[in-house]
């Protein structure tokens, strides 16, 4: 993506282009915020560590090394490790030395966050299904899906030196 210079004249947003990032920010912004305070309320944690747990919960032995953790969640590898220690902290998760790298650790699921899981799975569905997909026709949906994946595969460049939070 190119970066105007200081010359060139910025490209403003229409006043369609305008209110669509505006509806996308405030959507974003508000979803987030209902999902949050449902898993906060109905199991005291973030909505972060719970798709923490999601995404260990669906690997093989219920583990996965940190660095594909932080792919998985895009996020930064200082962020996970903090969220990671909250989660050993509850003992929902544990880390494990990768014994072919020194330097790499696994995250892995214990039976306790695997319970907390099971537990608050059905609340945060509900809260998915009524603030965003019975408010959305099957045809919305699914085009909600496609343009969602244009825009993160756009954001993800394969080639070597991209800016990625899990790389950061």
């Amino acid at each position: 993506m190119k970066t105007p210079s200081a010359a060139e004249e910025p490209r403003w947003l229409t006043e369609e282009e305008q209110r669509t990032w505006l509806a996308y920010v405030h959507g974003t912004t508000l979803l987030d915020d209902h999902l949050d305070r449902q898993l906060q309320r109905d199991a005291g944690m973030p909505h972060l560590y719970y798709h923490l747990l999601v995404v260990l919960s669906g690997e093989p032995q219920r583990r996965l090394r940190m660095t594909e953790l932080a792919m998985h969640t895009k996020i930064t590898r200082s962020r996970l490790s903090h969220a990671i220690a909250r989660l050993e902290k509850n003992g929902w998760v544990r880390r494990e030395d990768c014994p072919s790298d020194k330097r790499g650790q696994f995250a892995v699921l214990t039976d306790g966050g695997f319970e907390v899981l099971e537990k608050s799975a059905p609340g945060h569905v509900a809260a998915v299904r009524q603030a965003l997909f019975d408010r959305l026709s099957p045809e919305q949906q699914k085009t909600l899906g496609e343009i969602m994946g244009i825009i993160a595969e756009g954001l993800q460049p394969k080639e070597a030196g991209a800016d990625l939070p899990w790389l950061r």
